[in-house]
């Protein structure tokens, strides 16, 4: 993002949805600056500063301070804590045979980023991946926990599948991913054909492939799925019933949330795609 102030919001959601990810109530945050006084102006710190700030507000995050140090390179993060009942944490590790898995943001910021730095972006694809980084997972976050989620993780650096891999692993159980139920941000296929693929998402396929099954399905068509995101949304396991619930719930309350998958017992791959 050229805009300083955006750039701010986008790392603060971020930041606090690992927090969100585990039902847990982030509380507190500092500042981490790593910024290039001899190039950019003071200005461009404050609104970065001030961008972020605005995000913590809206999460009820208090500011507690923070360091910023001289470097060459422009870098700018928050260490959050939140609060939560050890006996209520919300781990990746404990979805269920049987269990619908439900997606809370659609997928798409690694390649639309990529798009942006090559300038080949549309000004409407920008617009709608800014608003999905700078959306909180708080909403649906306390939602989950309210419909009893079995399991969740926020899907980011490692793309869905990658994230996906770890709920498997973590529960000993496969999980199978409906591709024409996984949401994609507008204009990503698009991007995809004219080569805007982040180097990132490549990475995650070359790691993550052993683990997939993913039979008669063209390997571009799984691009969006190994794409590495910032500040996506959360991957929930639920029951069935609860899944019902979360859904319905989430419709009424103007909350993303699509049903994309579901988890069965362990098999020969950890993940499945049809």
């Amino acid at each position: 993002m050229d805009d300083p102030f955006t750039f701010g919001r986008i790392a603060a959601a971020n930041a606090v949805s690992d927090v969100y990810a585990m039902g847990a109530r982030p509380v507190t945050a500092m500042n981490l600056v790593f910024f290039p006084a001899c190039s950019l102006s003071e200005n461009v710190l404050g609104e970065i500063l001030a961008g972020g700030q605005r995000v913590l507000i809206e999460a009820g995050v208090c500011l507690v301070g923070g360091h910023t140090v001289e470097d060459d390179e422009l870098k700018y993060g928050l260490a959050v804590t939140g609060l939560v009942d050890p006996q209520n944490i919300i781990r990746n590790s404990t979805a269920k045979p049987g269990d619908v898995l439900i997606l809370t943001k659609p997928l798409g910021t690694g390649i639309i980023s990529t798009a942006i730095k090559g300038e080949v972006a549309p000004a409407a694809v920008i617009d709608e991946a800014v608003t999905w980084m700078t959306t909180l997972n708080k909403a649906a976050a306390e939602l989950m926990k309210e419909c009893r989620a079995t399991a969740a993780t926020d899907v980011t650096g490692f793309g869905l599948i990658g994230h996906a891999c770890e709920m498997a692993r973590g529960a000993g159980v496969t999980i199978a991913l409906d591709l024409h139920a996984v949401p994609l941000m507008q204009g990503v296929q698009e991007l995809i054909a004219d080569g805007m693929v982040p180097a990132g998402c490549y990475r995650n396929r070359d790691h993550y492939s052993p683990f997939v099954n993913a039979p008669n399905i063209d390997q571009d068509a799984l691009l969006p799925l190994f794409d590495p995101q910032t500040s996506g949304g959360l991957l929930i396991s639920f029951s069935s019933e609860d899944a019902h619930m979360f859904l319905g719930q989430a419709a009424q309350r103007n909350i993303f949330a699509l049903q994309i998958g579901s988890v069965s017992p362990l098999s020969s791959h950890l993940i499945k795609v049809a």
